[in-house]
């Protein structure tokens, strides 16, 4: 009965190909909407997540917020969390707009005085070259490592190592090239320069550390060494938890890494659920097409319903053909949908640069929901359907 059912169902659908068309409309925008939304939700939080991870979870930064002169940190301020137990290297970083020129070509980007422990904290790797050394930062060595897009806009396909170039009229050599690391929320090192800490402060006019990078033995450790170090930010910026109490905000900033992941996987799974569940609105309104389509057909082939009654057909069998009929309808409308929302979220991955973020959980979620739907919609137009009395279907016009 049920494999019967079905071809009528599917005859049924090419005899009114446009009007089957437009009952399904609202089903495929649906299921499409459904993946394209909750994949490209998926496919950028993987990448946000996959920027932040390279970093690792055990790097701890800290932020000087406070305008008063006291607070301020030198190096050698900076260098003393060094004791704190799990911590397994510091990395100070004072920045700064500069210009950068080669010959006739400049560049404005910005410079960054750090160590040589930064690379590893930052997850930046080499291209060729060395990064800095302990010696530069104690002499204070005019050297310079530059990002892939600074070695490009200057040096174009010519060796930059060994190379000066002029960051604000003072000439800097090149040592190192950085490989190309892309946009990121921690910004990008592409167009950026790094000299030593000690070059930076007499370049920018300014010996204090504004931010510094601590980065622990082990993720376990991030804990314990943020304990530690806001115990002792504490004492040096003379914050005491009575400022606390009394809303007097902290002059300084420590940030975890693995707290900003976690507070960024909360805000993406709620801002994709609620994508996906303002997507789903649309299978909803989908839902109430075919039902209004399924009920114009029942009283379309009303007479049909009689003749087949009449023959002895019985009330579960009315009831089952166009139930199917309306599963039919969602099942294509679901494929149809499936195939513009995976190719949707495949071709804006590919031009946005962004991972698909395609689960199977995803396509079979929109599938089955769009399935559902056609059911509950069209249980009402096949009640109404069966429950016709064949002598007054067979008098209808």
């Amino acid at each position: 009965m049920i494999p019967q059912s079905m071809k009528m169902a599917w005859k049924q659908l090419k005899t009114s190909k446009m009007r089957s068309f437009l009952t399904m409309l609202g089903i495929i925008i649906g299921v499409s909407s459904l993946i394209l939304l909750v994949s490209l939700g998926k496919g950028v939080a993987y990448q946000i997540n996959s920027q932040l991870g390279d970093l690792g979870s055990n790097l701890v930064m800290v932020m000087n917020s406070s305008t008063n002169p006291n607070d301020e940190f030198t190096y050698d301020d900076v260098l003393k969390y060094k004791n704190i137990d799990g911590v397994k290297s510091i990395s100070p970083a004072s920045s700064g707009q500069v210009k950068a020129t080669f010959d006739y070509k400049s560049k404005d980007l910005k410079l960054i005085g750090t160590n040589e422990q930064y690379k590893d904290a930052r997850g930046l790797k080499l291209d060729t070259g060395r990064f800095l050394l302990p010696i530069d930062v104690e002499y204070g060595q005019k050297i310079a490592v530059i990002g892939s897009n600074v070695a490009n806009d200057l040096f174009g396909f010519s060796d930059s190592i060994g190379e000066y170039i002029h960051v604000n009229g003072m000439p800097y050599k090149v040592v190192g090239v950085l490989e190309e690391k892309g946009t990121s929320m921690m910004g990008s090192s592409d167009d950026q320069i790094f000299v030593p800490l000690s070059a930076a402060q007499r370049l920018l006019k300014d010996i204090n550390v504004r931010t510094f990078y601590i980065e622990t033995e082990t993720a376990e450790d991030v804990n314990k060494v943020v304990s530690a170090l806001e115990s002792r930010l504490s004492i040096h910026f003379n914050y005491s938890e009575a400022d606390s109490v009394s809303g007097e905000k902290a002059p300084y900033l420590v940030i975890n890494q693995q707290e900003i992941l976690n507070a960024f996987n909360t805000i993406s799974s709620t801002l994709t659920t609620a994508l996906g569940a303002t997507a789903a609105i649309s299978l909803v309104v989908g839902g109430i097409g075919i039902m209004n389509i399924m009920l114009v057909s029942v009283s379309e082939r009303t007479r049909e319903i009689g003749i087949r009654k009449a023959l002895g057909a019985k009330r579960r069998d009315i009831l089952t053909q166009f139930l199917i009929e309306s599963i039919v309808i969602s099942v294509v409308g679901g494929l149809v949908g499936i195939a513009i929302g995976v190719s949707g979220v495949l071709a804006f991955g590919a031009l946005a640069g962004i991972p698909s973020g395609i689960t199977a959980p995803t396509i079979i979620g929109a599938f089955l929901f769009s399935v559902l739907i056609g059911i509950i919609f069209g249980i009402t137009p096949a009640n109404k359907a069966s429950k016709l009395r064949p002598i007054d279907a067979l008098r209808s016009e």
